[in-house]
């Protein structure tokens, strides 16, 4: 491994990572909050990218940075106030098949708005090209606005949660909901907006990772059960480890996609003799780039069979 490989795969493992984390970091403050485990969160991410791809044919990407998240949200609130509160009291198994519901309706909204095929959502002109370069391998410049995009966000949510009122108001009404409704606060709105919240930051990150990757109507599938896998992983309702888990996970799999090498060849570094008659020669013949997608799996069932609760969670299960 040269220090080439290992620079850029480090940047591109981080810059992943963050987006990662941009995505899970929405669906842990709903569930750490409101106790739901919303199964259309990264429908939330797709319709963003879409709706940002539109909005920024007329005014532009940089407005579309503001309003394509805002508008998610609200779709996020209306959501929250006319169809997820009227089934809580009904337990989370109906919160569950509503929010399994919701993910199939965007999608089929998306493809009937937009089509089935990808869209030509491109980046703007001052995140095109390199930002700088690395043993002669380039970084692009969207690559690190996602990094800047998400760092920011992680500080946003930090300073809003512990240094302002409306922060203390929402923790409060986690562990404390009566309390707070006697103190005249309005506890459903509050859940309301922390719904809509959560999946406005979801559709944040469509907006700078649809023109980075790619705007289709695939895309939420794609990352779906990834960010669930983080969630679990970090320790379920905890941010700072959902926040480790997306930069692990973004690591591994960045780092793996790029290696060619098969499990065949790294056993023959430690002198490992593999034959025909080995048990499981097919399996080590493969490389680690072709198993990269299981990866996170593989790390979910490890930490559920270790460590139930999770890198940073404090309950198990």
């Amino acid at each position: 491994m040269n220090l080439e490989f290992f620079a850029i795969s480090l940047l591109n493992g981080l810059s992943y990572g963050l987006l990662l984390f941009m995505l899970s970091s929405g669906l842990t403050l709903i569930f750490s909050m409101m106790g739901v485990l919303n199964f259309a969160h990264a429908s939330f991410y797709m319709v963003g990218a879409y709706i940002a791809y539109s909005t920024s044919q007329v005014i532009g990407f940089w407005w579309s940075l503001l309003v394509a998240p805002l508008l998610v949200f609200a779709i996020g609130a209306a959501f929250e106030r006319f169809c997820l509160r009227r089934v809580h009291k009904f337990g989370h198994v109906p919160e569950l098949l509503v929010t399994f519901g919701l993910s199939y309706l965007l999608l089929e909204l998306v493809q009937l708005v937009w089509g089935r095929s990808a869209v030509n959502y491109v980046l703007p002109s001052g995140l095109q090209g390199p930002l700088f370069t690395v043993f002669g391998t380039h970084f692009p410049r969207s690559r690190a606005f996602i990094m800047f995009i998400s760092l920011a966000m992680l500080a946003g949510i930090w300073l809003l949660l512990t240094r302002t009122r409306i922060g203390l108001v929402i923790q409060a009404a986690l562990t404390h909901p009566e309390t707070v409704e006697a103190l005249g606060h309005n506890v459903p709105r509050v859940f309301m907006l922390v719904f809509g919240g959560g999946a406005a930051l979801a559709g944040l990150a469509g907006v700078v990772g649809g023109n980075t990757f790619i705007t289709e109507p695939a895309m939420a599938g794609s990352v779906g059960a990834i960010i669930f896998v983080v969630v679990v992983v970090g320790g379920m309702g905890s941010l700072s480890g959902a926040f480790l888990a997306s930069i692990l996970i973004g690591l591994i799999q960045t780092f793996a996609v790029a290696m060619d090498q098969s499990l065949m060849t790294l056993l023959g570094h430690f002198s490992v003799v593999v034959t025909p008659e080995t048990l499981g020669y097919s399996l080590l013949r493969l490389t680690i780039a072709q198993i990269a997608p299981i990866l996170p799996f593989l790390l979910l069932v490890l930490m559920l069979i270790f460590r139930p609760r999770g890198l940073l969670g404090t309950r198990e299960g």
